[in-house]
């Protein structure tokens, strides 16, 4: 550590000061070569120079006259530190070798006043061993710290805002880092600013455009694992024009009390800038439905029956049956649940099943006759359902019927199903599906056969979930762009997916039985806003008309089939509130059960037939609001157009 705190001040010197210095060594080593060597010959130490005694001194000034202009031709202080390793020490030994030959010449051959002649090939040999010493005790000495110093130079430079705990112990993790080199930090406290701590400047974050010019940053790392949504949102919107990469810290309830790491730092997820200051769950709520019990969870795979199951899990149910048609959905989430679960005493059940095999969910519902049944399976994906219509409204309709059926009849407590804000005045088949799952299951309840309440949760989209444009803008970005976009004008809900499966949850406690609830998605977003601000946040530039020389451009794809502009949560107005300030419960016009059976056998046999249009007016009869689209895009139907124009 003595001679690492010793080497700092040398490698900071100015690049001359160096040279010079190594020169002035240099010289050293020549008069002092010539004095060892004196002693070699006679045996005996004597002055360099003194009265009356003069002849070592021409030794020691030939040798200056020689050695340096041979040592500056051969490049020896030019790069000082590249002149540290074999090679180095290999140009050492030929310079050495030129000067020993004219040295000893010029004594040999010609001599020097009262200097013996054996001095001009012992001096030589002395002197390289100094000079080669020398190289190799500052490559040993010096090199190590002054690679590391170059690698260091050449690594991304970050900012840490914050210089709290947090913060300290993050830089401490980053200090040999090969990833990144911090620089600073930035913190709102005044008191700090202008103070150093652990080496690193402590500045005020106003000065943020400044310091991203002066010290070329390229990442500024959020270290405020307990500020606020509000707060975080505050900072992130004043480093939006700042032109850096931002990375976070996630929350101290994630951070779970650990140590904090570089393998904490996760690329900023943009719920930071449309997320709210999430509302803290009603634990009693959220056990009302679960702890102790047997829970079903359909769709467990799918984005949202996945989070589901992992708020489940955390309420300690006695079983938790996740059923799903993809067998890798299933195996991944079985896993990942096993792995949480720890020491928790659930029992997880993975069950391949499809919700529209009525044998099979009548099987496994007498199996286990689960008390709560959250029904997450369902095709979402707006194209691809208007691609696929018969698909989508076998499995969104039809599906719920079967499995709302089974509840039914094997005592079902709760059966909660998951919506969306497309259900609402619909322009997709996807959207009409959904709204008709949830009159099949109004007329259900206004049946008042058995004991199954049922209830409906609606929502608009959820971050990170299959189809979000979140995940799919960020790997554009990646991939240096475009990011496509339907529509300028296009504005959605947004909520994160634990927020929205915590109140899923706690929507479906509160069910009386025929309840559609409305979740508050806040404000709605417009898309164009949240791509230019991912492309912000990743530390690049817009690149468009005006500013050609941009990062990342923006492509306008135009609207897909059955693709609204704007989402609505409501049909009608003046939604009721809840305990829950988050939870709305609305009211929904429905048909009662008898003309809806009758009207769902002759949707049935529309799809069956695969008679589209058939299945649109049936839809549009059924279904509220639901204007289509103009042109029919099932991809089967497109396929088997030709064939049937030639058979007629």
């Amino acid at each position: 550590m003595l001679l690492k705190r010793l080497a700092l001040p040398v490698l900071a010197m100015p690049r001359l000061a160096k040279r010079l210095l190594v020169l002035a060594l240099d010289s050293f080593f020549c008069v002092f070569s010539v004095y060892v060597a004196y002693y070699l010959r006679l045996g005996e130490w004597i002055p360099l120079a003194g009265a009356g005694l003069w002849q070592p001194g021409w030794a020691v000034l030939a040798s200056l006259l020689l050695a340096l202009p041979i040592f500056v031709t051969h490049g020896f202080y030019r790069a000082i530190f590249r002149y540290t390793g074999w090679s180095a020490l290999m140009t050492v030994a030929r310079a050495s070798l030129l000067y020993g030959c004219m040295y000893a010449g010029l004594l040999v051959l010609f001599g020097l006043p009262g200097v013996p002649r054996t001095i001009g090939v012992i001096q030589p040999m002395l002197l390289l061993l100094l000079v080669g010493a020398s190289r190799a005790l500052a490559r040993f000495w010096l090199g190590g710290l002054y690679h590391t110093q170059l690698r260091q130079a050449a690594l991304p430079r970050v900012l840490i805002y914050g210089a709290g705990s947090a913060g300290r112990q993050l830089a401490a993790a980053l200090a040999n880092s090969h990833e990144m080199r911090v620089v600073a930090f930035l913190d709102d406290d005044r008191r700090l600013h202008g103070h150093v701590m652990n080496g690193l400047p402590i500045h005020d974050p106003a000065s943020l455009p400044e310091r991203v010019a002066a010290e070329n940053i390229s990442t500024v790392l959020l270290a405020l694992p307990s500020a606020s949504r509000k707060r975080r949102n505050e900072i992130l919107a004043h480093m939006l024009g700042a032109h850096v990469s931002v990375r976070t810290l996630p929350s101290v309830a994630e951070l779970s009390q650990g140590k904090i790491g570089i393998s904490n730092l996760r690329e900023l997820d943009i719920d930071d800038l449309l997320g709210r200051e999430p509302v803290a769950p009603d634990p009693e709520l959220l056990a009302r439905n679960i702890r102790d019990k047997t829970v079903l969870v359909t769709g467990a795979g799918g984005s949202i029956g996945s989070e589901l199951c992992r708020q489940i899990l955390q309420a300690e149910p006695a079983v938790l049956l996740l059923v799903e048609h993809s067998e890798f959905a299933l195996y991944a989430i079985h896993q990942e649940l096993q792995a949480e679960a720890g020491t928790l005493a659930v029992e997880l059940v993975p069950l391949l099943a499809s919700v529209q095999d009525a044998p099979r969910m009548h099987g496994i519902l007498a199996a286990w006759r689960p008390h709560t049944v959250y029904h997450a399976a369902a095709y979402k994906h707006v194209p691809l359902v208007e691609h696929n219509p018969v698909e989508g409204v076998r499995n969104n309709v039809f599906g719920t019927l079967v499995t709302a059926q089974a509840a039914r009849e094997h005592g079902v407590a709760d059966f909660v199903l998951i919506s969306t804000d497309k259900a609402v005045r619909p322009t997709n088949i996807m959207g009409a599906s959904k709204r008709l799952a949830e009159m099949v299951l109004q007329a259900m309840a206004a049946q008042g056969q058995g004991a199954t309440r049922f209830a409906m949760v609606r929502f608009g989209n959820v971050l990170g979930s299959s189809g979000s444009v979140v995940p799919k803008f960020r790997q554009q970005i990646r991939d240096g762009g475009p990011i496509t976009l339907t529509h300028p004008e296009i504005t959605r809900y947004f909520m994160t997916i634990p927020e929205a499966a915590q109140l899923v949850i706690q929507a479906g406690a509160m069910g009386q039985g025929g309840d559609v609830f409305v979740l508050d998605m806040g404000q709605p977003v417009r898309i164009m806003d949240l791509a230019l601000r991912m492309i912000e946040l990743s530390g690049l530039s817009l690149r468009d008309e005006q500013h050609p020389d941009g990062d990342v451009a923006i492509e306008i794809s135009g609207l897909r089939p059955g693709e609204k502009l704007y989402e609505e949560l409501l049909i009608g107005s003046h939604p009721l509130p809840t305990t829950h300030p988050r939870i709305m419960k609305a009211h929904e016009d429905f048909l009662p059960w008898e003309p809806l059976c009758d009207r769902l056998n002759t949707l049935e046999a529309a799809f069956v037939a695969n008679d589209i249009a058939a299945l649109r007016r049936q839809l549009q009869a059924l279904v509220a609001g639901y204007t289509p689209n103009e042109e029919i895009v099932d991809w089967l139907h497109l396929a088997a157009e030709p064939v049937r124009d030639g058979a007629g």
